[in-house]
């Protein structure tokens, strides 16, 4: 799939949540290739400070507007000066790197955690019009803004808060076995904390549904030639997560 470094315009960078932002670009050739699971490398000032550019999870891309969105957390100085810009800016990107999800099966079942649910929201409106149904954990209340902008997609969601202020109070991995006990699942995507993941690969394991995980990891180039973000496979080699994933099938990358 091509990949292409363009100035996307800035036509929104909406505060959604204490310290999540939204941005939406006008990049109408990255939108025309995007798939969901893909990232943008984002050069996150119009200087060369910070050095490095950033990798943000394509939360959704609109051929016909020419638009790209993207969901990220102000945690630190290079989010922080992309959290500055405004519609007069624009933003260098690199995209759409990496592979993406599989399109599999007729029931599948989502999770994410934490800002790793960005990018299964371009997942859950390409899966449309299967019944999709999601687990969305986070650490309280105001962090699960989620829920409303999976609900046009979603048939059934189930959230979990470690504080219990919204949904089960606990983690996604409570409320899993009794999902997949009594529901059809023939497919799990997944996307969040690593330990999240391995618990939902290891029962995807016991119930014999095929999963597919997204994983973050620290990336400096974006485009395989840096090996900042390579993680062990479980074929002995060393992946490159920004080429080889962020999407792989569970078997490739999880105990």
């Amino acid at each position: 799939m091509p990949k292409m470094v363009v100035d996307g315009r800035i036509v929104s960078n909406t505060e959604i949540s204490v310290n999540v932002k939204e941005l939406v670009l006008y990049a109408p050739e990255i939108a025309a290739q995007a798939v969901p699971g893909q990232f943008l490398h984002v050069r996150v000032a119009n200087s060369y400070h910070p050095l490095l550019r950033r990798p943000l999870s394509i939360s959704s891309a609109d051929n016909i507007a020419g638009t790209v969105r993207t969901i990220y957390r102000v945690v630190g100085q290079g989010t922080a000066c992309l959290a500055a810009l405004s519609s007069k800016d624009s933003v260098n990107c690199m995209g759409p790197l990496g592979n993406g999800f599989a399109i599999h099966g007729q029931r599948p079942l989502l999770v994410g955690g934490g800002m790793g649910l960005a990018p299964l929201m371009f997942l859950a409106g390409a899966l449309c019009p299967r019944p999709i149904e999601i687990v969305m954990g986070g650490r309280t209340k105001e962090e699960m803004f989620w829920k409303d902008m999976f609900h046009v997609m979603c048939n059934t969601i189930h959230v979990t808060t470690d504080d219990g202020t919204l949904g089960s109070r606990g983690v996604t991995l409570d409320v899993l076995p009794d999902l997949l006990k009594n529901g059809a699942f023939d497919m799990i995507y997944t996307c969040g904390p690593r330990v999240m993941m391995e618990g939902i690969v290891k029962l995807a394991k016991e119930y014999d549904i095929p999963c597919q995980v997204s994983l973050e990891d620290y990336m400096a180039c974006g485009i395989g030639g840096c090996l900042s973000c390579t993680c062990a496979g479980n074929d002995g080699s060393r992946k490159k997560v920004c080429t080889e994933g962020p999407v792989f099938w569970a078997q490739e990358v999880m105990p």
